[in-house]
């Protein structure tokens, strides 16, 4: 239990963490969260699959195919009624908001009560994933996750400046969003705790969130800046790290 309260903290600080970048550097180069981005999402393409998908298919027995399966469109249908209703990142921001408009701000915060909402499910698939028993393999899939966070929380910073938000109520709603992603990874945890004949259904339910969100949101946001071949070999190596990695720990 030490340990995934301690990844739970972890997974959320990423997001504070970028925030305080995101304060010293508050117009940083695309280029550079366009990379760090990617490499994430080649981490959690492989994490999704090799320690999610895959497990679910071993612990389903003789009904684990359809389960991952339902459980792989389950997770991206609850994400993709999650962006019906509050839609995120690329969709919502725009050109940088005018300080101090009234409407701008209104469209920030409603931008990072988005990304609050999107970590609760990222932070129930970094809990869920202790759920078979690998801890080694669920701190990968934690330590994707967390990479993801880190360029969410730079971006939060410069609109929420812009639009005439103090400082210290910028910070606090970055710290927001990030203590949003710890309660996921303990709600994701206690779950399969408490209920492992679900831990199948699950586990592909958690895969299939990280897989929407590397297709709908991280994806194109690396590509929506020019630097698409460098986004695609960052992913590539994200991908190969995690793929290694597995490998090495058997």
């Amino acid at each position: 239990m030490q340990i995934v309260l301690l990844t739970a903290i972890g997974v959320g600080g990423a997001t504070i963490f970028g925030s305080l970048i995101g304060f010293i550097f508050k117009k940083f180069s695309h280029k550079f969260s366009d990379i760090v981005l990617s490499f994430a999402a080649g981490i959690m393409l492989a994490a999704a699959v090799l320690g999610l998908i895959l497990p679910s298919l071993d612990y389903g027995g003789k009904y684990g195919l359809f389960i991952t399966v339902a459980g792989i469109f389950a997770g991206a249908l609850c994400l993709n009624l999650i962006d019906k209703l509050v839609p995120h990142l690329h969709r919502l921001m725009g050109p940088e908001p005018e300080r101090h408009n009234s409407t701008n701000l209104s469209k920030v915060l409603l931008f990072v009560t988005a990304i609050a909402i999107h970590n609760l499910p990222e932070g129930i698939a970094a809990g869920v994933s202790f759920g078979s028993g690998d801890a080694a393999q669920a701190l990968i899939i934690a330590g994707g996750i967390a990479l993801q966070n880190i360029p969410e929380g730079m971006v939060i910073i410069g609109p929420m400046l812009a639009a005439g938000v103090s400082p210290r109520k910028t910070f606090i709603c970055a710290m927001i969003t990030g203590l949003v992603e710890v309660l996921g990874t303990l709600i994701g945890y206690f779950a399969v705790s408490i209920a492992s004949a679900v831990l199948p259904f699950f586990l592909a339910f958690a895969g299939g969130t990280m897989l929407y969100v590397i297709s709908d949101e991280m994806i194109p946001e690396t590509h929506a800046h020019g630097n698409e071949r460098g986004a695609t070999y960052a992913l590539l190596v994200g991908f190969c790290v995690m793929l290694v990695t597995d490998v090495l720990l058997g």
